[in-house]
């Protein structure tokens, strides 16, 4: 379901509007003339105002047939990190609301817009909860701007959509089925295209399963020249219950939420074309159910992933490597690109040493990792680089087979890295980068810009990477 909340931008302020916001700056002036019932300088000092991003204080005034309100909010220093924080507090503040109309401050107006509507963001089956403000205007505000924000807070409400939904509808079919919205050309492979091909690690993952298992590619391709050729990979675990390395309860709980970066691929690739971006983007999701049964791989099996490389399975529940190790090997022999950047809730050691709130990003390419940095700091989906540490490779020896899929003990640990390390193996000589979400993808908290659930992270830097000059 995308946001219902409808944006709108308009040339003036409207007279008359029974809730309208109007920034104002640390020195405490509005950016717009306003006749208020109180002089606005013993207003803002009885209110002991700062100017602060987030501060709001209503004011009534006299409307035709009633009261409306004044919101008068703070901008901070007017960075697009202050703007989104108090574009998503005024949405906030106004939640079942029919409309606000709002003066964009000066600055970043796509942030301040991107950011208003995903505080607008819900996802609830069933009877609805108090419903978003249901429209916003914009007012006095770069219309092609105002577009952008919009276009990138739908694209992560469509990845928080797709990770939210339960797994009872959310199969590697179903996951399928979605890519096929986003009005571009789409490939699935079977099962039975997916073992003609070679692709073990996909199969060994979903053969526990009533569900069958998908590899989806979508390919989006501007109408003139392509800057570059780049490939992302997304992990699509519809459901992780660790296999037969089974989770325990509590961990498996949020476990429809192991697919987020595929979901992040999809809309990626949607919205590019909605933009009409001048890169070349090709998407695979590598969708599978982790699921237990008599059917399922087993710890000590070998298999064979796409290209021939052979990797003991130690443990079924690090199973999204084994999917991704596929999707990259294809990347790299099949795909040509000039970049592969793969994206997954991948390991919980990532929350322990990055937390919830920075995500982390392992290259082998110095200026891929920067420009990812970058793009990341921009649209506010942070990141940081986190080392491929070499001496740690023997981590993933196998007596039997080329790699293993973890580490058998306790020598190097670092679980995250020797994932990543682990993908490095099946990118190739490209450059190549591998963002861990798993901290990020999941959200305890319902404030700002995040609802408790999905958080879509990955979208808006991705998309400000690849769209940008």
């Amino acid at each position: 379901m995308p946001i219902e909340t409808t944006a709108s931008v308009v040339a003036g302020v409207p007279d008359g509007a029974e809730l309208l916001a109007v920034p104002y700056t640390p020195e405490l002036v509005p950016v717009v003339e306003l006749d208020l019932p109180v002089p606005l300088p013993g207003l803002l000092a009885h209110y002991e105002a700062k100017g602060e991003a987030g501060e709001i204080i209503e004011v009534p005034v006299a409307r035709e047939g009633g009261v409306g309100r004044v919101l008068l909010y703070g901008v901070g220093d007017g960075s697009p990190k202050a703007l989104r924080k108090a574009a998503a507090g005024l949405t906030r503040r106004v939640r079942g609301r029919e409309e606000l109309t709002v003066v964009v401050p000066e600055g970043d107006a796509a942030a301040f817009a991107e950011a208003a509507l995903l505080a607008a963001y819900s996802f609830r089956i069933g009877a609805p909860g108090k419903r978003p403000v249901r429209a916003l205007r914009f007012c006095s505000a770069d219309e092609r701007a105002v577009r952008r924000g919009e276009t990138v807070a739908q694209a992560v409400a469509l990845a928080r959509d797709l990770a939210n939904t339960p797994a009872s509808v959310k199969t590697p079919t179903w996951l399928a089925e979605r890519a096929g919205e986003q009005g571009v050309p789409v490939r699935v492979w079977d099962e039975e295209q997916l073992q003609a091909a070679g692709f073990g690690g996909i199969l060994a993952v979903g053969r526990g399963s009533a569900n069958p298992p998908r590899l989806i590619q979508l390919s989006y391709a501007p109408e003139g020249p392509a800057e570059r050729h780049v490939v992302l990979v997304g992990k699509g675990i519809t459901f992780d219950s660790g296999g037969l390395s089974l989770k325990p309860t509590e961990n498996m709980k949020t476990q429809k939420t192991d697919m987020a970066g595929g979901a992040v691929v999809i809309a990626v690739i949607g919205a590019l074309a909605r933009m009409g971006a001048p890169v070349r983007v090709t998407g695979l999701v590598a969708a599978a159910e982790n699921m237990p049964s008599g059917t399922a791989q087993r710890p000590s099996d070998v298999i064979t992933h796409y290209g021939g490389r052979t990797v003991e399975v130690l443990n079924t529940d690090a199973e999204g490597r084994l999917v991704l190790a596929d999707a990259l090997a294809y990347a790299d022999a099949e795909l040509d690109p000039d970049a592969v950047v793969d994206i997954a809730t991948l390991t919980g050691a990532i929350s322990v040493a990055l937390g919830r709130n920075v995500g982390a990003v392992y290259s082998t390419d110095d200026d891929l990792a920067k420009a990812l940095l970058a793009a990341g700091r921009d649209s506010d989906d942070r990141l940081w680089r986190m080392p491929l540490i070499d001496e740690y490779a023997p981590a993933l020896d196998s007596p039997i087979a080329d790699l293993a899929n973890v580490e058998s003990g306790s020598t190097y640990g670092a679980g995250s890295i020797t994932a990543a390390l682990f993908l490095r193996e099946f990118a190739g000589g490209r450059p190549w980068a591998h963002l861990d979400i798993a901290g990020v993808g999941r959200s305890t908290v319902d404030e700002g810009i995040l609802t408790k659930g999905a958080t879509g992270f990955g979208v808006r830097v991705l998309l400000e990477w690849l769209t940008r000059g």
